[in-house]
């Protein structure tokens, strides 16, 4: 009989980098899950230069790091993807050695279906974590021509649709995914709804607790500051602000757009910086590229108004996105586009304001905010007390705990 105080050996193998960054990773899984005694093996690649893989210990548990090739040519990326599924091998001899409860793959294909053959081979349960609809984003960036190799994406786009949904999925024994739409995607590829968990993004509590909330960053970004905090992707349109901007400076002409976050290259920049050329509003346009977590909420603290457009393609929509509950974390009026994810947190919360993905609406939803003090105060206030309550990984590592628990509980009861 399993009980609550059970605690898990499991072997985890993610696409996510070595040192894990990402919080639905380093803070789900590295703190929270392990510091309740939960014991992870990892096996990722490096995220830095690495021409050796190497075993090291990162947060309690063993991980194994796998070298990696960071050259921008296709061969070089290629050799990268190789180095990636050679390492993944290592999950063969380590589930021999080792007495693992389960495996676990998060965002990986061709990983997935080593992952689960190692599971199959060794009687233990394998569960799969997607984060992105990954193979459909590689076929809409080929077709809209936003993917940087073409043919390439079209290729990984269908063999990764199909490893998926073809055999990943079926035969594993759950599925994690990001959010409710994300469960009613993969549940249309004919997987049972009872086999899938929605497990949306959140924050850390530790830095979003009472007394950083409260602590002086000593950034002066004005009274009219709008900030985004993201990617900077072409997919992602982030051009749609600065149009935004355009209206809002009609009646607020101090306003400043900030948009805090990078590209994957050059030319998402030069997207942006050309629109905002265009419409004379490039000295109003601040992009900061890429910061450390800590130095990129900075900005949000001071923003007056934050924002959150969400492209309307069924890509994006399946996403449950960071930046709105960390906004709200930090006590800041929201305006987003009426995206699945984000009107569910806006509607529960009240702190913010869902509208059309409609330049006017959003610049019309912004100016609303910046003339009323009082009320964007409340929403703030609001949106701080929602994500604490409901989207602290505290919260989040229950849910994907007590899934583990069931789990068990049905495999031991067969």
């Amino acid at each position: 009989m399993i009980t609550p105080n059970k605690k898990f050996k499991f072997l985890f193998c993610t696409a996510d980098r070595f040192p894990p960054f990402r919080v639905d990773v380093a803070v789900l899984f590295g703190e929270e899950l392990v510091g309740r005694g939960h014991e992870i093996d990892w096996v990722l690649q490096s995220e830095g230069p690495c021409m050796k893989s190497y075993q090291t210990v990162w947060s309690g548990g063993r991980a194994w790091v796998g070298k990696t090739d960071l050259g921008e040519t296709r061969f070089h990326r290629l050799k990268k993807h190789l180095f990636n599924i050679i390492h993944s091998l290592r999950m063969f001899p380590l589930a021999c050695r080792n007495h693992y409860d389960f495996i676990q793959v998060k965002d990986q294909f061709i990983a997935g279906v080593l992952g689960l053959i190692v599971a199959r081979l060794n009687d233990i349960p394998f569960y799969y974590w997607l984060s992105y609809p990954f193979p459909e984003a590689a076929l809409y960036g080929a077709r809209i021509g936003t993917a940087r190799y073409r043919y390439f994406y079209w290729l990984k786009g269908f063999v990764f649709r199909f490893l998926l949904y073809r055999v990943i999925l079926p035969n594993c024994n759950h599925v994690f995914v990001q959010s409710e739409q994300m469960k009613e995607d993969v549940a249309s590829h004919c997987i049972h709804r009872e086999k899938i968990t929605a497990v949306p993004m959140g924050v850390d509590r530790n830095i979003f607790s009472d007394e950083q909330y409260g602590r002086e960053a000593g950034l002066n970004l004005g009274n009219n500051a709008i900030v985004y905090l993201g990617t900077l992707i072409r997919a992602r349109k982030i051009d749609f602000l600065i149009r935004v901007l355009g209206y809002v400076r009609r009646e607020r002409p101090g306003a400043m757009l900030y948009l805090v976050g990078r590209g994957e290259d050059r030319e998402d920049i030069d997207v942006l910086e050309r629109e905002a050329n265009r419409l004379g509003l490039a000295e109003a346009v601040r992009i900061t590229g890429f910061l450390p977590q800590g130095e990129a909420l900075k900005y949000v603290k001071y923003a007056s108004v934050c924002v959150s457009p969400f492209y309307p393609t069924p890509i994006l929509n399946s996403t449950s996105p960071t930046k709105v509950v960390e906004y709200m974390a930090l006590g800041k009026p929201v305006v987003a586009n009426d995206h699945p994810e984000q009107r569910k947190v806006i509607n529960e919360s009240g702190g913010g304001i869902c509208v059309p993905y409609d330049e006017r609406s959003f610049a019309e939803a912004i100016l609303k905010i910046l003339s009323d003090r009082e009320s964007a105060k409340k929403m703030g206030e609001s949106g701080r007390r929602y994500v604490l309550a409901h989207r602290s990984y505290e919260r989040i590592a229950d849910i994907v705990e007590d899934r583990y628990y069931r789990e068990e509980r049905a495999r031991n009861s067969i």
